[in-house]
């Protein structure tokens, strides 16, 4: 295996935000892909991160091959990677993963690879009745309004409208979103649709902002959020975090 990126900011920024969540992972690498799902320690949130092997100026996998990483480590070495550098990720007869940054200086740095239990992390089938498409500013925003005032924060969704709100014990914020050329909401029926979640998850989350311009909000009454980061033939990083249920 032997994977070569000329524009490093993808994979850079992707372990950046998933180990803010996850501090250990197994990456599939496949022909087409590198490819990573992981619970955080809570069983809050989900992370389903893939980069595309077109992202890559060099991509030469001759089998399907798992490797389980501490997403610190690699967060660590792919920090001193500067945006011109080459970065080439090999897998080496030493069970560690050669990673080499090269620029000005050729840097090279050994990670072991570490034994992970051997329990695969499935995708829930969840199916939403929205769908709300929106630029990773305005969502970021919100929730930043949000985190003002209280710990969890409301989404609700109406026909061609979005609100965010947010209640503490004395305070409140309700961010109101119409539908416009850069909003798009879809909800099946005429109803309102209303859940709550984390703040403090949503914040790791949002940084997905650094990949795309744009997010796709999916959420229920008392179910499960997914968001939605992608760019086009590169690189796609979804959340998944399960809802503060109301007990009133």
């Amino acid at each position: 295996m032997k994977l070569t990126l000329a524009e490093p900011t993808y994979l850079k920024e992707s372990i950046s935000i998933i180990s803010e969540l996850v501090n250990e992972a197994r990456f599939k690498v496949s022909k087409d892909a590198i490819e990573l799902v992981a619970m955080d320690p809570a069983n809050v949130a989900m992370v389903i991160f893939k980069l595309l092997s077109s992202s890559f100026t060099e991509y030469d996998v001759e089998d399907n091959t798992e490797i389980a990483i501490n997403l610190n480590n690699l967060k660590q070495i792919l920090r001193r990677a500067s945006s011109n550098d080459m970065v080439t990720l090999e897998l080496g007869e030493d069970n560690k993963l050669k990673i080499q940054l090269k620029g000005n200086t050729t840097r090279t740095f050994n990670l072991p690879i570490i034994e992970l239990e051997d329990k695969e992390q499935k995708v829930p089938e969840l199916t939403f009745p929205t769908s709300i498409q929106l630029a990773s500013s305005i969502l970021n925003s919100a929730i930043e309004d949000a985190d003002i005032v209280a710990e969890s924060v409301s989404f609700e969704a109406e026909p061609k409208k979005f609100t965010v709100r947010a209640e503490g014990e004395l305070s409140a914020a309700k961010i109101e979103i119409d539908e416009s050329e850069d909003v798009k909401v879809h909800i099946d029926g005429e109803s309102k649709i209303k859940a709550k979640y984390s703040i403090e998850y949503l914040k790791k989350m949002m940084n997905g902002s650094k990949l795309s311009n744009n997010v796709t909000i999916h959420f229920n009454k008392d179910y499960p959020l997914k968001l939605d980061y992608k760019t086009v033939d590169k690189v796609s990083l979804s959340f998944i975090l399960a809802p503060r249920v109301e007990n009133d």
